[in-house]
């Protein structure tokens, strides 16, 4: 039997709700067909709808990314403000498509407003340039009587967004990307960009475009960047046809923060920086089926399964884990593409991997604690990694891992306590005691779980709720109780505790 010992007197840090960020971006049917959708009998008079936002609104998303990713490469605000039927119809490079600029700067505050969420715009660093990202934060903050403050105001917004965070660019080390450039070259024009956008508004706070937290860019760009930045960006993402290797791929992200977390402790003291930067995990997510360019083009639609959907868990555990390091986290992407609600013209579907974003953003507290988990292990060999068809990002180094994943969390006073476990066992449930310590489960515990009838279960229009949460009550009294995690699922224990 497995032993999980909880400590509420080992705190590890405060848990930034931001880590339950989103992302949107124009591509495929995220933005047009996804939240916002004019001439839909399920839109309201805004465009967005209804349906999609009644499902969005339970994942209580934080901060909201827009417009991209690698749409914004070669994206120019300007042409999605002012009047919607004179904005100018675009050919859009990045993902093989069309841009009619319907849905833009304003639209996007506004959904924002509508999800109470807070707005996180990343600017065009490949085809942009320096005077039309400054004029973009005077667009949305500006409170003077300017050009550009001006403009907002006839569109009809008197009063300043108040856009609190920017990303300096996408991706700009990739091939992939419009503009694309090398670290120092990025570097030397990232500052100029950043000091004009923090003359025209000191408050904002700006996020460096980072890799994947190893890389020769990443030490580049943070060494350059650190003064001026209070973000460093990583991008993950992971996963593979074998069961194993997916759900195990997750602690990749962790791997990554650690190495990330070094290097700007490192600049900040070569460089005696004083204000902290910390990381914002800004696109991650499960994507490893829809990566050819027939599907780029047909809007990367991934079907999710309950693989996943454990997987899922398994990365918000490790920001769980590394709160102190990872302030901000978007999930990439919200509706469609890569994302955990689907729509057709009519109907909305919750696919799998909505459940642990829902949950966890609902339940977990604002304490994490440290967990230790002994018990079974899983020796990810590096041929079954190699034979694994998809995306692979060589973790079996990183292992054995254990087979039940934990994080847990408790409220500032220590009187309530939520436990997530992820079983990734494939075929077997797992036991455990679960250790409270010097604390005690003081009554009754609400307890959900996410499953499904084996790994491969999707969920369809036609079958909705294959993968679903099952809620119940549990009497667990005592500072030590046992405790059995169904094969291959997700569970949330949330309990009243005393000490």
């Amino acid at each position: 039997m497995a032993r999980i010992g909880i400590d509420l007197e080992r705190r590890i840090g405060t848990v930034d709700r931001r880590i339950f960020g989103q992302f949107i971006e124009h591509l495929g049917r995220c933005i047009y067909g996804g939240i916002y959708d004019e001439g839909s009998p399920l839109a309201d008079a805004r465009g967005f709808r209804t349906d999609v936002l009644d499902a969005v609104r339970p994942l209580r998303i934080p901060i909201l990314r827009w417009p991209g990713g690698n749409f914004v490469s070669g994206y120019h605000w300007l042409d999605g403000v002012g009047p919607r039927d004179k904005r100018p119809r675009r050919s859009e490079l990045a993902w093989y498509a069309e841009e009619s600029n319907r849905f833009g700067t304003d639209e996007f505050i506004e959904y924002c407003r509508a999800i109470e969420a807070e707005p996180y715009i990343c600017i065009n660093m490949g085809s942009g340039t320096m005077d039309e990202a400054q004029a973009w934060v005077e667009y949305c903050n500006g409170t003077g009587n300017t050009s550009w403050a001006n403009l907002r105001r006839a569109n009809g917004h008197a009063e300043p967004y108040r856009v609190r965070y920017w990303g300096l660019g996408n991706e700009m080390y990739g091939g992939w990307q419009i503009g694309n450039m090398n670290a120092h070259d990025y570097v030397k024009k990232a500052r100029a960009f950043a000091m004009v956008m923090k003359r025209t508004d000191p408050t904002i706070q700006l996020v460096g475009c980072g890799q994947n937290g190893w890389s020769e860019w990443d030490e580049i760009v943070l060494g350059g960047l650190a003064e001026l930045v209070d973000f460093h960006s990583i991008h993950l993402y992971t996963g593979t046809r074998d069961h194993y290797t997916t759900v195990f791929s997750s602690h990749q992200a962790e791997r990554a923060i650690r190495i990330c977390a070094a290097l700007i402790e490192r600049v900040r003291k070569l460089q005696g920086i004083t204000h902290p930067i910390h990381i914002a995990f800004d696109e991650w997510n499960v994507w490893y089926r829809t990566r050819s360019h027939e599907d780029r083009v047909g809007g990367l639609e991934e079907r999710y399964d309950l693989t996943d959907a454990l997987a899922i868990a398994s990365y918000l555990n490790g920001f769980i884990r590394h709160c102190r390091e990872v302030r901000i986290a978007n999930f990439a992407q919200l509706v469609n593409a890569i994302a955990p609600i689907f729509t057709d013209a009519k109907r909305v579907s919750l696919q799998t991997i909505y459940h642990p974003l829902r949950l966890y953003a609902e339940h977990m507290q604002a304490v994490a604690l440290d967990v230790h988990v002994a018990g079974e292990a899983y020796d990810l060999s590096p041929a079954q990694e190699a034979a694994s068809v998809g995306r692979i990002h060589h973790v079996s180094d990183l292992g054995p891992f254990q087979l039940l994943d934990a994080a847990a969390t408790c409220d500032e006073a220590g009187r309530r306590l939520t436990l997530a476990i992820v079983n990734r066992e494939r075929d077997r449930d797992l036991a455990a005691t679960v250790d409270l310590g010097s604390a005690t489960a003081g009554s009754t515990a609400d307890v959900w779980e996410v499953n499904g009838p084996h790994v491969a279960a999707t969920n369809s229009f036609e079958a909705p709720r294959a993968v679903d949460v099952r809620a119940s009550r549990l009497d667990l009294r005592g500072s030590r109780f046992d405790y059995t995690f169904p094969a291959h699922s997700i569970t949330l224990l949330h309990l009243p505790i005393t000490r």
